[in-house]
């Protein structure tokens, strides 16, 4: 079975723009689109201020809706991506469960996240949280564009960094602890594709020594180069792998959360893992992503882990 790029839509503006960085992931990937929506409606966490009920419309008038959004939405990618394979399902259930179904014959899923927040997106609503927190597939989150802006797609014959290509990195927070292979690969070839750099964030503590108040800068300039020797003996597979990538090392004093939400205000997508855990309860996100999803203003790709 071929899979698919896989997006869901809701008819708000960061769906669509999800759906828009899907289509261009679809191409990158030579790969169809599907676009995706539940129609059946789903009542609000809180009730209103006026202490009145919402009507629930009827089946009839949801699945009209959920076919129009489908119609509106593939008709304006087929536009902007001719020659895109961009096939459209109405999926019966409510949104949670159903993106999750989908997302099993995907290659990919993308969800669109609500713009909240002066500068960054706050990438996060309930059920792209929901479906983050117990999807098994690769995620991108995706906030509104502001000004319309969208990634270029680089030469198809390009390898390597070109006119053609976006001058945007790839940015990978990785952790030395715990490092997964499918999160590294997923960065490795998200740069080779779209013929960018990729950038590495390692968080890392500082010696707990100190001597009169002052840290000891022998054990740190130790601790320091250690760190990278390990990173290039984690990286080495994927660089030889991949050896047109251009690839630059961050090792970080602390949590790499704020480094990696920094990193994406000129990042073009920005990779991070999640460990699954199959508890009963709990949204299994760990805090360096869960710090990234509140604050990054790229698209955040979220690759699930043993």
């Amino acid at each position: 079975m071929i899979r698919t790029i896989t997006v869901g839509l809701d008819g708000s503006p960061a769906s669509l723009a999800a759906a828009d960085w899907a289509a261009r992931e679809a191409q990158l990937r030579d790969l169809p689109l599907r676009l995706v929506t539940a129609w059946e409606w789903q009542p609000p966490a809180y009730a209103p201020a006026t202490g009145l009920g919402v009507p629930v419309p009827s089946s009839g008038l949801q699945r009209a809706w959920a076919q129009r959004l489908l119609d509106e939405a593939r008709t304006h990618l087929a536009e902007r991506r001719p020659g895109l394979r961009i096939d459209a399902d109405e999926i019966s259930g409510l949104p949670v469960p159903a993106l999750l179904t989908a997302a099993e014959d995907a290659e990919l899923l993308v969800l669109g996240s609500r713009g909240l927040g002066k500068v960054a997106g706050f990438l996060l609503g309930s059920v792209s949280l929901s479906v983050l927190a117990s999807c098994e597939r690769p995620v991108v989150l995706v906030r509104a564009a502001e000004h319309g802006e969208q990634e270029p797609l680089p030469e198809p014959s390009v390898r390597g960094l070109s006119a053609g290509a976006d001058d945007r990195d790839v940015v990978l927070g990785l952790d030395l602890h715990e490092p997964s292979g499918a999160v590294i690969d997923f960065a490795f070839d998200a740069a080779s594709r779209r013929a960018a750099r990729l950038r590495i964030v390692h968080g890392w503590t500082l010696s707990p020594y100190y001597y009169g108040g002052a840290l000891m800068p022998d054990l740190n300039d130790g601790m320091a180069t250690r760190i990278r020797r390990e990173l290039s003996d984690v990286l080495r597979p994927w660089q030889e792998r991949y050896p047109a990538v251009e690839v630059s090392t961050q090792a970080t004093v602390g949590g790499a959360g704020r480094h990696l939400v920094d990193a994406s205000h000129d990042a073009a997508l920005v990779v991070v893992g999640r460990q699954i855990r199959r508890a009963a309860v709990g949204a299994h996100i760990g805090p360096v992503t869960q710090a990234l999803l509140h604050h990054a203003a790229a698209p955040v790709a979220v690759i699930p882990h043993d």
